[in-house]
């Protein structure tokens, strides 16, 4: 197919889908833009036609009906549809001539025979009294005859109703509710309609008239479909029957069985990419990740060219991501699986495909790791490292243990030695996490503990500091360095309690305790408030506060903080 007939099969059929789901003004747009693609394709003329008399869009429908039979003469369907035309428009002769030149193209037609018979019934006042009720001049006269409906020709929107219903009988029905329209026809059918005072509107008993129906509304006739759109129909049918069986065997882990369903789906219907993807879901339950990777391949290339849904091409990326993903547990190599989740991503972000994604990235970084691994390298990278922080040249010793590190991550002494470098560089929140990581990876290490205090009592956070070192002895009580520790610190708390620090000590002493997400819990606590209003107005209150020891650990670490001063 060259790509404008293509482009007009595809608007063909979304006029088609719209005819069906009666959404004739859409219908009537995707036909004119199939006709615009392809002016000489009598079927596009023929189904517009069907749309227009639907929409009670005579006058159009005929013109398009009339353009079917140009184009192709032959063709029965073309004269089935001038005839309904012509019958919207109430011009029945023209419409039994249509119906009677379609039989002499297909003598045997039941649809042209039927509209033949309707087009030719006599149309007296008995045939149908609503629609004949409405014709001609006669109207006008009767209803300025009678003195009920006289003062209604007055009133412009009433005489627009009228207008509309005298041009269209056969929408009546859509002015029933209006009471000068039921009284009008009263009047035209000769019937007398209660109403004229306002109460409901009904039939008098003493001059019972048969009551008529309007004439249904003719049901659209179906589209019409060339030989080729009905064989193709019912491949995607069979095709879907085929994914269904696939999808049971796939349930059961009959995997051969599905792979054969979802293979014969494709057969019958290669515009649907859903019978590749779950193909390929099947090859991946297998261990068959080339045959996979291949599918999703195919799915991701038809789907662009058939402009599917993003999503669809996101779930085949993803797929192949996950086939890369069991290769490279193979292979070593994460990287094209990263790019297809990345890949996928862009189409349509997907909370799956992202953990997908994040899980390749993290095993890939796990990977590098191991293959990185080598104590005996780590061994040496540290001693270099300890020759530099000899020399005192901090910047090189952090790098040769940061080697150590990458070549052993669980070398306590790696950690340690590069906190207490960060620690001669002032780079006190990087020294802290090192400390922190020697106490994860071994808590009875009470150097980890030693480097950890010595940063927070350099960050004038005695408190923690002291914790820190007491924390240590409990592993080593003997150990000197945590002892000296916790002599530091008990003098700089001692010095605060007895308010020996200079007014820029304490100033400095209050800010840093502000951000002290304990100091804030005790300082927003209302009972807590309550306490230190006491403390300073009620002697009395405050000698009970004293005997309970968790009100009395919380008064201890604001005087540690410089926040409350005893004097």
């Amino acid at each position: 197919h060259s790509i404008p007939s293509s482009m007009a099969e595809e608007a063909k059929s979304k006029g088609n889908a719209a005819f069906s789901s009666g959404d004739y003004a859409a219908a009537i747009t995707h036909f004119t833009e199939a006709i615009n693609l392809s002016p000489t394709n009598h079927i596009l003329y023929s189904n517009r036609s069907a749309a227009y008399a639907s929409l009670h869009r005579y006058a159009e429908a005929l013109s398009d009906a009339k353009k079917t039979i140009e184009l192709k003469p032959d063709w029965a369907k073309g004269y089935s549809r001038l005839g309904a035309a012509y019958m919207g428009l109430s011009q029945y002769k023209e419409a039994a001539d249509a119906y009677k030149k379609g039989l002499e193209v297909d003598p045997s037609n039941e649809t042209l025979k039927s509209g033949l018979a309707d087009a030719s019934r006599p149309r007296g006042p008995s045939s149908n009294p609503f629609v004949e009720a409405f014709q001609g001049e006669e109207m006008w006269a009767k209803l300025t005859a009678d003195p009920g409906t006289r003062v209604y020709l007055q009133q412009p929107d009433f005489v627009k109703t009228m207008q509309e219903i005298q041009k269209n009988p056969n929408n009546l029905n859509l002015y029933m509710k209006d009471k000068r329209v039921m009284q009008a026809l009263g009047v035209l059918l000769s019937v007398k309609f209660g109403g004229a005072k306002g109460e409901d509107t009904e039939m008098k008993e003493a001059e019972p008239v048969k009551k008529v129906e309007p004439e249904p509304e003719p049901e659209p006739e179906p589209m019409e479909l060339t030989e080729e759109e009905r064989e193709k129909k019912e491949r995607k049918e069979e095709a879907k029957k085929e994914k269904e069986q696939g999808n049971a065997a796939y349930k059961k882990k009959e995997f051969e069985k599905a792979i054969e369903h979802y293979s014969k789906a494709m057969e019958l219907d290669d515009e649907d990419i859903s019978y590749l993807t779950n193909r390929a879901a099947v090859y991946l339950e297998m261990g068959k990740y080339e045959e996979c990777i291949q599918d999703c391949d195919k799915a991701v290339e038809r789907g662009r060219e058939l402009r599917f849904d993003f999503k669809m091409i996101a779930k085949a990326l993803t797929r192949k991501g996950s086939a890369l993903v069991k290769m490279a547990k193979c292979s070593k190599d994460f990287e094209p699986a990263i790019e297809t989740f990345q890949k996928a991503l862009t189409e349509h972000r997907n909370p799956d495909t992202l953990k997908k994604l994040n899980d390749a990235e993290k095993a890939e970084k796990e990977l590098e790791q191991q293959e990185y691994f080598d104590p005996k390298v780590a061994e040496e990278e540290r001693d270099k490292g300890n020759g530099f922080f000899k020399e005192q040249k901090y910047p090189e010793a952090v790098r040769h243990y940061s080697e150590a590190i990458k070549r052993n991550p669980k070398d306590v002494r790696a950690y340690s030695n590069r906190a207490a470098c960060y620690t001669k560089l002032g780079a006190l929140p990087e020294g802290l996490k090192d400390a922190e990581k020697c106490i994860e990876l071994d808590s009875s290490f009470t150097k980890g503990y030693s480097r950890k205090g010595a940063i927070q009592f350099f960050m004038k956070e005695y408190d923690k500091a002291m914790e820190t070192y007491q924390e240590g002895l409990k592993h080593d009580p003997k150990n000197q360095e945590l002892l000296d520790g916790v002599r530091r610190c008990v003098e700089q708390i001692n010095k605060a309690n007895r308010g020996d620090l200079t007014p820029e000590e304490l100033k400095e002493r209050q800010a840093k305790a502000m951000q002290d997400p304990e100091v804030q819990n005790i300082l927003s606590d209302p009972v807590m408030r309550q306490v230190l209003v006491d403390f300073q107005e009620n002697p009395k209150a405050a000698q009970e506060h004293m005997k309970n020891p968790m009100v009395m650990n919380k008064i201890q670490k604001l005087v540690s903080a410089g926040i409350v001063q005893v004097r």
